[in-house]
């Protein structure tokens, strides 16, 4: 899993990053640990598929815990130690712990597709800024593409590329309609600095959608007709 962050100007690049994780011995016990790594591993997107991390009784198992103070503490004292690189995030509604790696927004180029991250921020701006519950495929359909069947296609491509990687599911709205509603790792995704510049360049403060596109410099992703 990665989180994008943007790579502050004039600051050394971070060669051995994960030296840092030889802090966590003076921070957590040997159960906290491994606990840790094990969850790091089961993170990955190509072991796991969409089942992304353990769920938070098999981390209670192995620290052998059985307190939510004990849990959050495990959680909040793993953060404060590789905040700089990883952080773990508990999504309840899932019932996953996981571990989210910081990349800088170049480099999570080669995991998402510009139209991708486009949909992402798209979305998030809907559903962490505007608070709806979820978003609708038209609405998507309608901000990045024409009502074609190539855009639909086009569309859902990008749509199954955020699933892969566990940043959005399916919600079921009792009709006909698609809907798309963001996990915890899809809220988390974008960091703090990433999306201060996002709102830096829309020159506002709040997104939508006209500045997103911009954002991308993609008024109309899929026109109507194009082979692109």
């Amino acid at each position: 899993m990665i989180t994008m962050s943007e790579q502050q100007e004039h600051t050394e690049p971070n060669v051995h990053p994960l030296n840092v994780m030889q802090s966590l011995k003076g921070i957590l016990t040997e159960k906290e640990e491994l606990a840790f790594m094990n969850i790091l591993f089961s993170s990955s997107a190509s072991l796991r598929a969409g089942n992304f991390g353990l769920s938070r009784k098999e981390v209670e198992k192995q620290l052998r815990i059985e307190q939510d103070e004990q849990f959050y503490s495990f959680l909040q004292r793993v953060n404060q130690a590789l905040s700089r690189y990883f952080q773990v995030i508990y999504d309840e509604k899932r019932d996953q712990v996981i571990v989210m790696m910081r990349v800088p927004a170049r480099a999570a180029r080669s995991t998402l597709s510009k139209e991708s991250l486009a949909i992402l921020l798209f979305m998030f701006y809907q559903q962490e800024v505007l608070q709806h519950e979820f978003t609708l495929f038209d609405q998507l359909l309608s901000a990045f593409g024409h009502e074609t069947t190539k855009a639909n296609q086009r569309i859902l491509v990008n749509i199954d590329q955020l699933r892969r990687i566990g940043s959005l599911e399916e919600y079921d709205t009792n009709s006909p309609e698609k809907a798309y509603q963001l996990t915890a790792i899809g809220v988390n995704i974008f960091s703090d600095s990433f999306l201060r510049r996002t709102v830096e360049f829309s020159q506002s403060h709040q997104l939508n959608k006209e500045e997103v596109l911009k954002f991308f410099k993609r008024y109309n992703l899929y026109q109507e007709g194009s082979d692109q």
